[in-house]
């Protein structure tokens, strides 16, 4: 691996299928999506392969940012391959990245695993890690409940 990739493994106590929903219906989506503390206030899902998404976190200070991205693959309930980049105020698209998310039945649930490649940089690439881990955290309460 290198300096422009991020790689993440969760153990998500919950089977693959469900798992897999809540990554792949809108409405579950934005149950949980974003860092701790945020919500989804703004989002248009068009999950299929091919499908535009985007979505605009809003913050607990209040500072809304806005994601976007393709749907490149979709094999469920194993897979999910998309892009990513961050708009800035105008909608315009920056860097954009690639993240592929397997999810393999474990003892005691789904191995969740993010891969997200070619960052601009390092610092990019851990901000989005700790973006992830806090994201992930969110799944993992709203599954656990």
């Amino acid at each position: 691996m290198s300096d422009t990739e991020l790689h993440l493994e969760r153990l998500i106590a919950a089977p693959p299928e469900r798992v897999f929903a809540h990554w792949t219906k809108p409405e579950l989506l934005i149950k949980w999506w974003g860092p701790e503390g945020f919500d989804i206030p703004v989002h248009a899902l068009d999950i299929r392969p091919g499908g535009q998404w985007r979505t605009t976190m809003g913050g607990p200070e209040g500072k809304r940012m806005t994601v976007s991205g393709m749907y490149r693959t979709i094999e469920a309930p194993r897979r999910l391959v998309f892009t990513w980049a961050w708009e800035d105020d105008k909608g315009a698209r920056g860097h954009e990245t690639e993240v592929t998310v397997t999810f393999e039945a474990a003892p005691g649930g789904t191995k969740l695993v993010i891969a997200q490649k070619e960052f601009e940089s390092v610092e990019s690439r851990d901000q989005h890690g700790w973006g992830w881990n806090s994201t992930l955290n969110c799944l993992d309460k709203l599954l656990a409940a």
